[in-house]
């Protein structure tokens, strides 16, 4: 829906491709569905959750195994982001590098758009 031929809506680096391509495989999922819903301090929060089959209106992006589909309602907020997973010494998990956000809460869970 907002994709611009020959580029993928969003990138994933190599580790977050690999993480979700085990994720996949685990749960004999279909793909990994990601978009933003309102809630949290700024805003909007982003959501993640398994699939067992598309929504034709999904946007899809498969790199290296790994399957992401981002909801019709998110496309234009997520154009652009780039996806990786990190791990620390406290945690893990994915974390979105995303151009279109204004502000993020300190946790970095919650973001703001421009206009919302």
């Amino acid at each position: 829906m907002f994709s611009i031929p020959g580029k993928n809506a969003v990138s994933i680096t190599p580790k977050a491709a690999s993480q979700i391509a085990k994720l996949m495989a685990s749960g004999g999922h279909n793909g990994l569905r990601i978009g933003v819903k309102k809630g949290g301090c700024a805003g909007m929060e982003y959501t993640m959750d398994y699939v067992a089959e598309r929504d034709p209106n999904d946007e899809v992006v498969e790199q290296d195994g790994a399957r992401v589909l981002i909801a019709p309602m998110a496309q234009m907020f997520l154009f652009g982001t780039e996806i990786d997973y990190e791990t620390t010494l406290l945690e893990s998990g994915f974390k979105f590098k995303n151009p279109n956000v204004t502000e993020a809460c300190g946790c970095g869970e919650s973001i703001k758009f421009d206009g919302m």
